[in-house]
């Protein structure tokens, strides 16, 4: 998959936010503050990070050269991912989707009815 079109899909779920507070290397998708995706912008190939289950984590690694242990993040609950065309483009949607939902699942009630009241 494209970097392009890995960005496009994080920028369409309710309430992400991308920004570059590491600078223009990485652009990071968060919601309501919390990030779930870091995507490199300076690489090659580009690589995305997300958050992921540890037991899934280590099947992936175990799978795929190009998943590895989060990079510069919790190596049990991210992984990083070179976006070299190994990796299914419905695989990589489902783990970007994954990592969503793990930050949503953890946000405060308050959180989760502010995003709900979000019209994206």
């Amino acid at each position: 998959m494209k970097k392009e079109k890995l960005q496009q899909h994080l920028s369409t779920l309710k309430g992400s936010e991308g920004s570059y507070p590491f600078g223009p290397e990485a652009l990071v998708f968060k919601v309501i503050h919390k990030m779930f995706a870091l995507v490199s912008q300076k690489e090659a190939p580009p690589r995305v990070t997300l958050k992921c289950p540890p037991a899934d984590a280590e099947v992936l690694v175990g799978q795929y050269e190009s998943v590895i242990p989060g990079y510069y993040m919790n190596k049990r609950h991210w992984i990083t991912i070179a976006l070299t065309g190994e990796l299914p483009d419905e695989v990589l949607i489902d783990l970007a989707n994954g990592s969503y939902e793990l930050v949503v699942g953890k946000l405060s009630k308050a959180d989760k009815e502010r995003l709900q009241r979000q019209t994206r």
